[in-house]
């Protein structure tokens, strides 16, 4: 089944999103940085039949507006509520990959009466960050590969050549290539880039720095996917996990940071039978 792309307008912007509206159990698909809701292309239609599926592209990302303020967390559940609410569900099994797993433990730290359970996919800068790691950002926007991608590049064939080095791109499948076609565009000064926006990564990064992810004991049901070429390799990266995560399973996957694009078969699997025990 094939997802429907909709819109819908909230506050001061309109985010933008795709449906799978098969199944009846509401399940939220959450993308990373710098990505949009077509990564999760494999595992929509790959769930479709027994959820009804919601994968937006976050404020900043993808066709959603992009406003040149306003990235906190709070916003960004705010969002995700007002979305919620237009679709009738109170509340709703979440996936969440990369930065946007620190936005569903912030979630349900706050409002664990949303959330029927959450699907971490190797999240990262879980913790507060130091205040002086602020003037390594210019480094790490140029050094992390989900914002390599962002350009700017001189010509459309530039930026895909950059763009298979990544390694969400690894293999350079028909979805990867749907994928960075869908979040690049012609900028007005003629040069190509991604549809993220600066504002949206330096407003993100200044919140990441200032908000911690985990702060108290969290009861919901918890699948921490670890890929085995991921962000998460070290033991002590796992330890505020199991610390605060109360009801929480730690699977191993094939695959890089992007395991949903490069091992889908594996990694579909893998969130079928959790979900399933939680229903």
């Amino acid at each position: 089944m094939k997802p429907v792309r909709k819109t819908f307008s909230h506050s001061d912007i309109q985010l933008s999103y795709l449906e799978w509206n098969q199944g009846q159990t509401p399940l939220l698909l959450l993308h990373g940085l710098a990505d949009h809701a077509l990564v999760w292309s494999y595992l929509g239609e790959y769930l479709a039949e027994d959820y009804h599926i919601v994968a937006p592209d976050m404020r900043g990302h993808g066709e959603s507006s992009k406003p040149k303020d306003n990235y906190s967390f709070a916003t960004a559940i705010t969002d995700l509520e007002a979305l919620m609410d237009s679709l009738g569900w109170s509340a709703t099994h979440v996936v969440a990959h990369s930065w946007s797993g620190k936005l569903a433990a912030i979630w349900a730290t706050q409002n664990p009466q949303r959330l029927h359970s959450m699907v971490l996919v190797d999240p990262i800068f879980i913790w507060k960050m130091p205040s002086l790691l602020k003037i390594t950002f210019p480094l790490l926007y140029q050094v992390l590969p989900f914002l390599k991608g962002m350009g700017p590049f001189t010509s459309y064939e530039a930026a895909e050549e950059q763009a298979r080095q990544l390694n969400q791109y690894q293999g350079w499948s028909t979805l990867q290539q749907q994928v960075f076609q869908a979040g690049i565009e012609l900028k007005p000064d003629g040069n190509w880039g991604s549809k993220f926006t600066t504002a949206a990564r330096d407003g993100i990064f200044a919140e990441v720095m200032q908000v911690a992810g985990l702060t108290r004991e969290i009861d919901i049901p918890t699948l921490f996917v670890q890929p085995e070429k991921g962000v998460n390799r070290m033991t002590w990266q796992l330890q505020p996990y199991k610390k605060f995560l109360k009801n929480l399973q730690i699977c191993q996957a094939p695959g890089n940071h992007w395991c949903f694009l490069t091992q889908p078969e594996d990694f579909n699997r893998t969130i079928a039978s959790f979900l399933t025990t939680q229903n």
